[in-house]
């Protein structure tokens, strides 16, 4: 199916159908909930799916150097807006939907700007890690506290969640493209595996 001739490229590429299509189910069985809550946790999923699927296009096919740089715009664009509504969730859990629909106008605005970044230096990947560890720092925080308080179900989870989601992080940044960890995993399939780990906990936190 895919042609780059890079087997890392495409084993990345399965690696992002497989937690495209993982993120939708979990998005789907999100939308089975009610309120708020469940609807933006569903659209962190459903966002999470589209970039996935886009980046296996974008890293399973060689293409001009032009053309995978507007690939990566939309892909940018729902990293950007799923970040924010991260911040969105944890947000509803320590303090009240108010708060989070105050906050949602907010930080969908700071997903844009992030967008825009990307639009005006194309390939600043440095400029996402930076934008994704104050995010998962945050919520981390959120959630470490709500675990020690114990005032939600589900918290431990999302703290072994997001801890998962940073370790990965970590691992996709301190890692090299083409440079394989083992077999033809380079640093971002081992990012997508460890991340799908990340997104099952998650899950297990927020299961209607």
């Amino acid at each position: 199916m895919f042609t780059h001739p890079s087997p890392y490229e495409r084993t990345t590429a399965w690696t992002d159908v497989l937690m495209g299509v993982l993120a939708g189910y979990i998005a789907f069985q999100l939308s089975q909930g009610s309120g708020f809550k469940f609807s933006v946790w569903m659209w962190i999923f459903g966002l999470l799916a589209v970039s996935s699927f886009l980046s296996a296009i974008a890293h399973g096919y060689d293409m001009p150097r032009k053309t995978n740089d507007r690939l990566w715009m939309p892909i940018n664009l729902s990293l950007g807006l799923m970040l924010g509504l991260f911040v969105v969730g944890g947000l509803f859990d320590l303090s009240s939907e108010a708060v989070a629909h105050t906050a949602l106008p907010i930080m969908l605005g700071i997903g844009f700007g992030f967008f825009l970044v990307t639009v005006w230096k194309p390939g600043t990947f440095m400029t996402f890690i930076a934008y994704e560890a104050v995010v998962m720092l945050f919520t981390l925080g959120v959630y470490v506290y709500l675990f020690f308080i114990s005032s939600l179900a589900g918290a431990g989870w999302m703290v072994l969640g997001i801890f998962v989601t940073i370790l990965a992080a970590v691992v996709q940044a301190t890692g090299r493209a083409g440079r394989g960890i083992f077999w033809y995993f380079d640093n971002n399939g081992v990012f997508h595996v460890i991340q799908m780990v990340g997104m099952v906990l998650l899950w297990m936190g927020l299961k209607p």
